[in-house]
């Protein structure tokens, strides 16, 4: 495999990362619609498309002003500061940003239910398809792996053998989709508990991923993607400590499906 790689259409060529980027959104939104119609949804339309608004800005403020705080020296060398943010982004100061949106949105407009499910599976999928993508860029994108001798390392575009870190991620995210099913089967979450879940864990991931990611790291070792995934932990402390918390008192068998059965 040659990276980065390309789709040829006639005589264009098309980065794969282009394709996948337009395709996640695309198909995470329409997964997004199929489960609300099929599980149903507790916020009213508008409210939602209001929430889904404070979301997406939230996601492109953060996801760039973490991408652009990743490597400090040289967003200090930069010549033009505002498209040095622009040009640097991450998910996981998108999925905090979009977090922080949503509250925000939620509090202006009185939303007083949890509105993260309903995205859980679908930025799941999404993510996952991006991944994809960023996989198909080798090191010609900062989603690669420090060097390893371990025999799945992978050459990425510069001979040498790599940890594919993207692989991992995808891997680790159809774990997690599996066994947040497998939750919901044995047991019933409260509102909410299938996002701050995925949050915990995907935080938890992300961190220790970063171990073997080339990264500007601070004097305490830690680079700034790590110190974000800390500070979403944090936020969520209370249900690490705690986690029955996220657990209905009714159990799952002892719903009633339908009146009088």
């Amino acid at each position: 495999m040659h990276f980065p790689v390309s789709v040829h259409i006639g005589s264009v060529n098309i980065l794969l990362h282009t394709i996948t980027e337009i395709l996640s959104l695309f198909v995470g939104f329409r997964y997004f619609l199929f489960v609300r119609n099929k599980q149903g949804d507790a916020i009213i339309s508008n409210n939602r498309i209001w929430i889904i608004i404070g979301a997406i800005f939230g996601a492109m403020i953060g996801s760039r002003l973490i991408g652009g705080l990743e490597n400090p020296v040289a967003m200090m060398q930069s010549k033009n500061i505002l498209l040095y943010f622009y040009s640097n982004k991450t998910v996981v100061g998108g999925f905090l940003g979009g977090l922080l949106g949503v509250e925000l949105t939620k509090k202006i407009i009185h939303e007083k239910h949890s509105s993260g499910d309903l995205f859980t599976y679908p930025m799941i999928l999404a993510l996952i398809i991006g991944r994809v993508g960023c996989f198909s860029m080798g090191i010609y994108e900062e989603t690669y792996g420090i060097s390893t001798s371990l025999p799945w390392g992978m050459n990425l575009g510069d001979n040498l053998y790599r940890h594919p870190v993207c692989l991992y991620e995808i891997i680790f995210l159809i774990l997690l989709w599996i066994t947040l099913a497998q939750i919901e089967k044995s047991f019933m979450l409260k509102e909410g508990a299938r996002f701050k879940l995925f949050m915990i864990s995907y935080m938890l991931f992300r961190f220790l991923l970063d171990f073997i990611k080339p990264h500007y790291t601070f004097n305490i070792g830690l680079s700034t993607i790590q110190l974000t995934c800390l500070a979403g932990s944090i936020y969520y402390y209370h249900y690490i400590i705690h986690p029955k918390k996220l657990i209905a008192d009714i159990k799952k068998e002892e719903i009633i499906l339908e009146p009088g059965s």
